[in-house]
């Protein structure tokens, strides 16, 4: 990499924030080619690629309905083991990759992925093997939970906070692109088809083996530097009773994350409704093919209208941050009042796995997939706002691995429950009904934190975890008036932010 000549000085809290009364340090960017290689858009482009090959194309397959099945019973159990142990792990998640690093928490993370979607072609081949389909969702849950974390923590850490939805509309095009890709793939070869073969298996399996490649290739973390010139913080490693702590911690000094909770576990819950009751019970092979594109087309609109108005220069962040929720409270209004006028029509009962399915040339069908593309719409606008809203919150990535941890292990927990309330067979209604409830309280919820917590810009004693005096360490929200902010170096030892200055595991007296 090109020189880096370090135009200012003083503490630079990885916040890129102009109404910032801390002085920051500002580098020079590498120019030409490394440049390119360098910049931010660059490494978050080759992270949407990562999560095109692996999480891409496993909603494509999921998205199918039944994972390409006729039976359902099998892939919502596989579900339940991937989320359980998804939910379980993500937890530590954010430890982990503080502790490996975020390149090598990607590449592990995506192996899973290649394992799942080869139980899938093995059942192809060999029906009885549903044990090792539930085994691989299981394994991938705990691939799952690495790779999410280390992609929210470097997504939002390379952004600016002008940034941030514009960094995530472009990682959820490409990343939902994989599975547009995925199903383009599952239509074109089952178009005259009524079971899935399995060249639709061994696509998808090429395809996430190349995705296990390429976060070897991405730049790394410590060598960034954001385009406004301010250095991205990277990742500390501290001993793990340290990191473990932190979890704690991060609640501690961040009490109002708790309040998102209902939107993270809601946000994944609505899956099992939309792809195994609604798009594999009612559609034929070719149908549902056809619907999984639309769906994750419809999310690449999704994500960069929202992250386009969420961005928006010309109104405060807080009136952002209120304009997209309530585009969310109209959305689930708009999508299941129109999905209930469906819904009421059909049962399980109704309509057995050997029953003949809607096709794209029957009548009714033109009604139906439009909803299915709300539905897509909706998916992308809710999870880019969730993830704004902790960009909002921090800009520390070590403190983003926590939050990005907590989001996925309870929306993993949430999608947990709802497949395995699939899997018992519970009504297509019941389902249905909760999954409506479960929005609307996710955004009652976090109607409050976005008031108190959300600000225009993004403060210092935001990017802090701890607060300590003499050798205890408590709240920074109970006593802040009192005791000064802190920030852990490697070791796990804290230095008083007004006497360091850099970035990552660094921490150097001011000159």
């Amino acid at each position: 990499m090109a020189d880096i000549t370090e135009k200012g000085s003083g503490y630079n809290s990885g916040s890129s924030d102009d109404g910032s009364q801390n002085q920051i340090a500002i580098y020079e960017r590498p120019t030409g080619f490394t440049g390119i290689y360098y910049h931010p858009i660059t490494q978050v482009v080759m992270l949407g690629f990562v999560c095109f090959m692996g999480p891409g194309l496993f909603n494509a397959l999921n998205g199918l309905g039944a994972g390409g099945q006729v039976d359902s019973t099998t892939s919502a159990n596989a579900n339940v083991a991937l989320y359980s142990t998804f939910a379980a792990g993500a937890f530590f998640s954010g430890s982990i990759n503080n502790k490996l690093g975020s390149r090598l928490t990607l590449l592990l993370g995506t192996t899973g992925y290649s394992l799942y979607i080869g139980a899938f072609l093995a059942m192809n081949i060999h029906p009885h093997a549903g044990a090792f389909v539930v085994a691989a969702g299981a394994i991938l849950g705990i691939c799952a939970g690495l790779l999410w974390t280390a992609q929210g923590s470097l997504m939002l850490a390379y952004a600016t906070e002008g940034q941030k939805g514009k960094f995530i509309g472009i990682f959820w095009a490409i990343f939902n692109l994989g599975a547009v890709v995925g199903a383009s793939v599952s239509l074109g070869q089952n178009f005259h088809s009524q079971v899935f073969g399995n060249g639709t298996y061994i696509g998808f399996l090429i395809l996430t083996l190349i995705g296990v490649v390429i976060p070897m290739f991405m730049a790394d973390p410590e060598k960034m530097i954001r385009t406004d010139g301010t250095k991205v913080t990277t990742s500390r490693h501290p001993s793990w009773k340290v990191e473990l702590y932190g979890l704690w911690m991060t609640l501690l000094t961040d009490p109002m994350v708790i309040l998102l909770f209902p939107m993270f576990f809601a946000s994944n819950w609505f899956y099992t409704w939309q792809f195994n009751d609604y798009n594999s019970a009612l559609f034929n092979v070719r149908a549902r093919s056809l619907n999984d594109l639309v769906y994750w087309l419809s999310q690449i609109v999704g994500s960069i209208a929202i992250g386009a108005l969420l961005d928006q220069p010309a109104i405060s962040r807080r009136a952002r941050a209120f304009s997209g929720w309530t585009i969310l409270f109209l959305m689930v209004f708009i999508v299941h009042i129109w999905a209930f006028f469906y819904q009421k029509h059909y049962t399980r009962a109704s309509i057995p796995p050997t029953a003949v399915k809607l096709d794209i040339f029957d009548r009714g069908y033109g009604g139906r997939i439009m909803l299915y593309i709300f539905c897509g719409l909706l998916d992308a606008m809710w999870q880019t706002t969730a993830y704004w809203i902790m960009g909002a919150m921090s800009n520390d990535p070590a403190k983003l691995a926590h939050f990005t941890g907590f989001y996925k292990s309870i929306q993993s927990a949430g999608a947990a429950g709802a497949w395995r309330a699939d899997a018992v067979k519970r009504p297509f209604m019941n389902i249905f009904v909760s999954t409506w409830v479960l929005l609307v309280a996710g955004l009652v919820f976090a109607l409050p934190m976005i008031h108190m917590r959300v600000k225009n810009h993004t403060e210092l004693q935001d990017e802090t975890l701890y607060v300590c005096f003499g050798h205890t360490i408590i709240s920074k929200v109970t006593d802040y008036f009192l005791l000064s902010s802190m920030r852990m170096d490697d070791s796990g030892n804290f230095h008083d932010v007004s006497e360091v200055t850099g970035t990552g595991n660094a921490v150097r007296e001011k000159a």
